[in-house]
């Protein structure tokens, strides 16, 4: 089994041109200590819980055996005894002694010193003398490591939360959209399945450098209910920077509540007791990150202090989508299984906030970068709401969206608007189903539909950067990232011709992507002849 469940761009620039390798010292083995204290004690209990039932277990055993009878017992370990005699005849150690003491008759010969007898035919070097048998010089792989790690300013990162043979991983790849190459940079270990990554322009739980400096960090929320924040310009690291919740808590404290939290899953006002489902960072107050989880709450932390600031109960069911106010820097948009939408400002938790009604279902929110005054809204139902935030409803049954659109048959488990290019928007859905939409004033058409072949569609993100504003990095069940330029595709040209930079000749669309071991596509990272015709191949439509 592998599947890409989330991705997430870094902005042009972000990056470190030449990622450190981790080191591990003295202190780093502190930090580490202190932030696993937590799951160290977990794993000892869990120890002690399974030897006190294999002691029990062996008690109970030992109980059936007494039934026997002596003369078995003795029969039992006198063939035993004969079983060990005939495996120990090879080793002849009844002549063991006469090999020792024939190297002591040979040492005064110069033939003794048993295993060492050859010691006089090694060769010694001076202190910071050279060996001339070592003829490859550390210095040059160095220098190839770091080639091989670099970065470039025209590069994009992509970040892919994936699971592969039910081992969790983020895999940090590197897009080079001249030389059309996407390649895995680096990967890092996670505690359980990925459901969603953030990335974060804020360093966090680095105690060397300026709090307020900027960074290339990320997120990355999982089935467990403690967030992990990493470093992305830290390679081979072996633990979180920092950890959000209960598992990056002191170690007295965290003890306590440790064995409250084993009791019971109640929420509370401090850390999440269930899956994390959604991250959304605050561009404006860059300290602040927020979560929504399976125990239906939503927290504000601060980046700062790694502590939980608020805690909200905005909703009855499983959050699961959250999106920041483009403008206003404290109004987060969060939706809900419970089939609503909440405009809450952050700064109010207990004044009555905006609410909105779907008919089923909320898979994701987001607001209209280029329009603030409206937001998306996509459902389980394949369904796609557009609303205006100044049409407040007196009750979320009463919901009138500006317009809707059924984009999908099936879920549309993967939404995004494009930031750089108004009116382009992409969906996809667990009908494998990529499509692209240009929103005019009279409301969405569909401009082309494609299955790229790569199971059903879990992530569609375009680039945040906007000299590769048309690039869109689709992620599925399949476990493969592919970056579609979407400026290739003759209905995209079209659609937005007054975007996209003229041409001459013919334009061979471009899709990037890096192939599977397993698969049987060619290694050349485009797609293969006749790929687009796979599964119902792909259409466009246009406005009249």
């Amino acid at each position: 089994m592998s599947m890409i469940t989330a991705t997430a761009w870094v902005p042009r620039g972000f990056a470190a041109p030449f990622p450190t390798k981790y080191t591990f010292d003295e202190e780093e083995f502190q930090r580490i200590a202190e932030l696993a204290k937590l799951q160290l004690d977990d794993a000892n209990e869990d120890l002690e819980e399974a030897q006190n039932g294999t002691v029990a277990k062996a008690s109970k055993d030992a109980a059936d055996n007494e039934d026997g009878s002596d003369e078995e017992i003795a029969a039992q370990n006198v063939n035993s005894k004969a079983d060990e005699d005939d495996d120990l005849k090879e080793y002849d150690l009844e002549h063991y002694d006469d090999d020792v003491a024939m190297d002591e008759e040979k040492e005064g010969e110069g033939m003794g010193m048993g295993m060492f007898g050859n010691v006089k035919s090694l060769a010694y070097h001076q202190p910071g003398e050279e060996d001339p048998y070592i003829t490859m010089q550390g210095n040059e792989e160095d220098d190839e490591d770091r080639e091989e790690l670099q970065i470039l300013a025209t590069d994009n990162m992509l970040l892919a939360a994936k699971v592969e043979d039910e081992v969790a991983h983020l895999e940090v790849y590197v897009y080079e959209d001249e030389a059309d190459n996407l390649y895995v940079h680096h990967d890092l270990m996670l505690p359980a399945i990925p459901l969603c990554v953030e990335w974060l322009d804020l360093p966090v739980g680095k105690s060397n450098v300026e709090k307020d400096s900027r960074a290339n960090f990320v997120a990355v929320g999982t089935f467990d209910p403690d967030i992990e924040v990493w470093d992305l310009d830290t390679i081979d690291c072996m633990y979180p920077n920092a950890i959000l919740g209960q598992g990056g808590e002191g170690t007295e404290d965290g003890k306590k509540k440790k064995k409250k939290r084993k009791k019971s899953k109640k929420a509370n006002e401090e850390y999440h007791v269930d899956a994390v489902l959604s991250l959304a960072a605050n561009r404006q107050h860059r300290n602040l990150l927020a979560s929504s989880s399976a125990d239906k709450t939503v927290k504000l932390w601060d980046l700062s202090t790694t502590k939980c600031a608020k805690s909200y109960t905005h909703h009855t069911d499983k959050v699961c989508t959250l999106a920041w106010h483009p403008k206003e820097s404290t109004v987060l948009l969060s939706g809900s299984y419970d089939r609503t939408v909440v405009a809450a400002d952050m700064r109010a938790p207990d004044a009555k906030a905006p609410r909105w009604g779907v008919e089923s279902d909320v898979e994701t929110v987001r607001w209209d970068p280029h329009d603030p005054n409206y937001f998306y809204i996509s459902t389980e139902n394949g369904i796609i709401h557009y609303h205006d935030v100044r049409s407040v409803p007196s009750n979320p049954a009463g919901s009138k969206p500006v317009w809707i659109l059924q984009a999908h048959d099936e879920s549309v488990s993967a939404f995004d608007i494009n930031p750089t290019i108004p009116g382009f928007m992409a969906s996809g859905s667990t009908d494998k189903q990529v499509k692209l939409w240009n929103i005019q004033p009279t409301g969405p058409t569909m401009v082309v539909a494609r299955n790229l072949d790569i199971g059903k569609i879990f992530s569609t993100t375009f680039a945040p950067d906007e000299e590769v504003g048309f690039r869109l990095a689709v992620a599925g069940s399949k476990g493969v990232l592919q970056v579609w330029d979407t400026s290739t595709n003759p209905a995209v040209r079209r659609a937005f011709s007054d975007r996209v930079a003229p041409i001459e000749g013919e334009i061979k669309e471009k899709l990037v992507r890096v192939q599977d071991d397993s698969s049987d596509e060619s290694d050349d990272g485009e797609e293969p002849e006749g790929g687009n015709d796979k599964d119902g191949g792909w259409e466009s439509m246009e406005e009249d």
